[in-house]
């Protein structure tokens, strides 16, 4: 069974970082494509990043580009969305998300995490 846990979420001011993590369960990294998505209050889910092992590639959405990046620690299971130089706008439930490729990163979810950036 896949499962998804992430952590790490909380307040923190503009311009500051963030670490998030998701530890995974049920497949490997080279198994599935993972990444990350958010929600903000009152709009649609959206694609932060997602990394493919077996493609070699990493999706970053251009609101992200520069400021996030995905790490993985294999022998933990363990993927990390490391969130710098952040804006208000980044606040959101932020969930972890595995699927069967970087363009198709939504097969299985997490519970989701809150990140809120104060101005």
């Amino acid at each position: 069974e896949v499962q998804l846990v992430e952590s790490g979420g909380g307040l923190v001011q503009a311009g500051g970082s963030l670490r998030l993590s998701c530890a995974a369960s049920g497949f490997t990294f080279d198994d599935y494509a993972i990444g990350w998505f958010r929600q903000a209050p009152g709009k649609e889910r959206e694609g932060v990043l997602c990394f493919s092992s077996s493609d070699d590639f990493t999706y970053y959405a251009d609101s992200v580009l520069g400021r996030f990046t995905i790490s993985s620690d294999n022998l933990k299971n363990t993927v990390y969305l490391h969130m710098n130089s952040l804006r208000p706008e980044d606040t959101a439930v932020y969930y972890c998300a595995a699927g069967s490729s970087w363009y198709s990163c939504d097969d299985y979810w997490g519970q989701g995490t809150q990140v809120t950036v104060s101005s």
